[in-house]
């Protein structure tokens, strides 16, 4: 009988230490924790509808990445997840903070932006939550021109992407004694923002047709994701920064995108005019979608 028994004890501590290896396993902990970044490094627009509705995706969780010192403004914030709130189904969104170092770089192209957001990104989409990674950064956009007033203040640069001069909004902001950092960062982040909605044409199909046109790289009129409604945060004018530093802005732009393109740049110059004019009318910086805009979202699964 004890031998028995000697025999059972064996065979449990022999079992005991067979589940304790497998379980500690480390290729088998690395399967497990392995992330799978695919569904973030999409183009932009390409995850509009997971935006707007919850047919996939009923919770958001946005990293906002910032060198220290460059934080954005609480204001801004609210006023962002706001928008976010007024046009989505989302109704369960995270904002999570995380600062970071300066990259010391005197300029940063999108190519730099990506390799920074490889490095430092941690939230990607799991389970019923979608993940968007912004990045608030300490430089300016490569080929910026401040006195020129051609500067770019954000970007987008895939579907979950995003990157906000806040560098460079704070010195536009400087400018205006009617216009707040809080008012730049919120009109930069809601249209860019407005992008990753997939407006205009870019993932969200148009109701009507209200895409504004440009000249391309070749010289012909093509849609440039843009409205052409008046008042829209959508607006053309916003990429371009005006008709007269078309060729300038189309020169800087091409340095800034240099190995990686960009859904849409936002030029300083032309937010600041139109922040400008809009607080002057109604004494609220707050530029909203157009009609037509809202329509497109709304059949694309937003609000």
């Amino acid at each position: 009988m004890n031998i028995l028994k000697s025999l059972l004890l064996i065979a449990l501590i022999a079992c005991f230490v067979s589940c304790s290896k497998s379980s500690s396993d480390p290729e088998e902990d690395t399967t497990i924790s392995e992330i799978d970044k695919k569904a973030n490094l999409l183009a932009t627009g390409d995850s509009a509808n997971d935006i707007l509705s919850n047919e996939n995706f009923d919770k958001m969780l946005i990293e906002i990445a910032y060198v220290t010192g460059f934080k954005p403004t609480e204001s801004a914030m609210t006023q962002f997840m706001d928008y976010l709130k007024e046009h989505t189904f989302k109704t369960d969104i995270q904002l999570v903070y995380k600062e970071l170092s300066s990259p010391v770089e005197d300029e940063l192209t999108l190519q730099e932006i990506a390799d920074l957001e490889t490095k430092n990104r941690t939230a990607y989409n799991s389970g019923s939550t979608l993940a968007i990674y912004i990045y608030f950064a300490d430089a300016p956009a490569e080929g910026d021109d401040l006195e020129g007033g051609l500067v770019t203040l954000g970007a987008v640069y895939r579907n979950t992407s995003m990157i906000i001069h806040e560098v460079t909004i704070k010195q536009l902001a400087a400018r205006s004694n009617l216009i707040s950092d809080a008012d730049v960062e919120t009109t930069t982040l809601n249209h860019e923002f407005g992008h990753l909605f997939g407006l205009v044409n870019l993932g969200t199909d148009m109701v009507n047709d209200h895409e504004s046109q440009s000249e391309n790289s070749g010289g012909e009129l093509a849609g440039d994701n843009h409205c052409n409604q008046s008042g829209c945060l959508m607006r053309a004018e916003l990429l371009f920064g005006g008709s007269s530093g078309k060729s300038i802005r189309a020169n800087s732009i091409a340095k800034y995108e240099a190995g990686i393109k960009a859904g849409c740049t936002l030029s300083g110059n032309s937010v600041l005019k139109l922040l400008q004019h809009t607080a002057s009318k109604s004494n609220a910086a707050v530029v909203g979608l157009d009609p037509e805009c809202i329509l497109d979202i709304r059949a694309n699964g937003g609000r």
